[in-house]
């Protein structure tokens, strides 16, 4: 049963870095939350799967969240005032949040990493006139249905597999090595669905080295995936090409040691595999996969301001991509809003459509969005798990390391 929705309260920076995060995740009551006290601020309703089988994302995302402020204050912007909305990883409440945010008095919503839920979301906030800028998701149609309010400042599924197909090669080249057959682990939500898609009709058109000998689908939230890769271990492929999210990731690859199967290389075109969840529930076990998915530029000057951020908050935990899109998503509201001079919806809306940060994080020339409100520049990068840290192998104009191929035994390592 959906839980009836919570209002936001209070809470200062220092209550919530002394440990006060964990119990607003699991309540749904955001930390940070400000809107009531602040009139003047721009209202912002983040909506984020912090509770149900995505909160370990969910509440990663948060993390983005909670150290935006003093970033955009030191970049010249106003604070903003953060209503937060726990989607429990439901497409209805995610829904139902978003409806109550705005009748809270959110004048813009940003979220919600699941498409699914994103989806429900840009549905309301289209018909309330109300902003949405979408941190993470990637079905194509969300911004494909003529929307005048919704904004997406990552890319769609085909991109990131184009990208993540470039990115192979790129990688393959400098190895020197490349699988040649390939099986496909995906979720079957709305996200893996999209991704399948995209894939099953690109790796033709971008001739890669690898034929996919078996598809495999399955649920996100289920806990025993042992079938499912004694199918794929049957197959005995070179490689995994996966479309995972967190909790699936760590079951696969438990599932993994447990039959002693280690591929050449693990390919991940989605979340789970770098998160810093998969790196501590697996220690040494987590090293190898590498993963095509939108990231950062090491190399921009605002990706060390972050990183600092984020490390003084949160010791150990690294800049990944569920901070990085949460964080920029807040960067174009309080952009917008600064160069509106209002929080009437219109012209937040407007202001949006004419985004142009080149000060930025993510790998890409900056954020800016084309007629259908996608950010059609930014890019993916190539990560691998190194040592319980994240490396960046592709782009060549991103990267710091090379990489390590084939990955070490399971079995050599425990």
């Amino acid at each position: 049963m959906t839980r009836k929705f919570q209002p936001t309260f209070a809470i200062t920076r220092r209550t919530f870095a002394a440990g006060a995060g964990a119990t607003a995740f699991a309540a749904g009551i955001g930390p940070f939350n400000i809107a009531r006290a602040r009139g003047g601020a721009l209202k912002v309703g983040v909506l984020l799967p912090r509770s149900g089988y995505e909160a370990g994302i969910g509440q990663d995302c948060q993390r983005g969240v909670a150290i935006a402020n003093p970033i955009l204050k030191s970049l010249g912007y106003s604070e903003l005032a953060i209503m937060n909305g726990d989607t429990e990883s439901n497409v209805g409440t995610a829904r139902a949040r978003a409806e109550q945010l705005i009748s809270d008095g959110a004048q813009l919503l940003v979220g919600a990493f699941d498409s699914g839920e994103t989806t429900a979301i840009a549905q309301v906030a289209e018909q309330k006139g109300i902003p949405l800028v979408i941190n993470i998701a990637a079905a194509p149609a969300i911004t494909e249905q003529g929307y005048k309010f919704v904004f997406r400042n990552f890319p769609k599924a085909p991109t990131i597999v184009g990208d993540a197909f470039a990115n192979q090669k790129e990688v393959f080249a400098t190895v020197g090595k490349a699988p040649r057959t390939v099986v496909f682990m995906h979720v079957n939500d709305t996200f893996g669905t999209a991704m399948a898609k995209g894939i099953n009709a690109m790796v033709p058109k971008f001739k890669m080295p690898y034929k996919i000998v078996e598809e495999i689908a399955y649920d996100p939230a289920a806990r025993d995936l042992s079938v499912e890769v004694a199918k794929a271990k049957a197959k005995n492929p070179d490689a995994l090409l996966v479309v995972s999210r967190l909790n699936d990731a760590i079951l696969l690859t438990r599932e993994m040691v447990k039959q002693r199967f280690t591929p050449q290389a693990i390919l991940s075109m989605g979340p789970g595999w770098y998160d810093d969840q998969y790196f501590k529930a697996l220690g040494k076990l987590s090293d190898g996969p590498i993963s095509f998915v939108p990231w950062y530029d090491p190399h921009k000057k605002l990706t060390p301001v972050l990183q600092a951020a984020l490390a003084k908050a949160y010791p150990g935990v690294q800049l990944n991509t569920n901070h990085i899109f949460t964080f920029e998503a807040l960067l174009v509201a309080a952009d917008a809003y600064k160069r509106a001079g209002s929080t009437d919806p219109k012209a937040l809306a407007a202001a949006i459509r004419t985004t142009n940060i080149t000060n930025n994080v993510s790998i890409g020339p900056g954020i800016s969005f084309n007629a259908k409100g996608q950010n059609d520049k930014v890019k993916d990068g190539a990560i691998q798990n190194r040592g319980g840290k994240d490396v960046i192998l592709a782009p060549k104009q991103a990267a710091n390391a090379k990489p390590e191929w084939p990955m070490r035994s399971y079995r050599s390592r425990s």
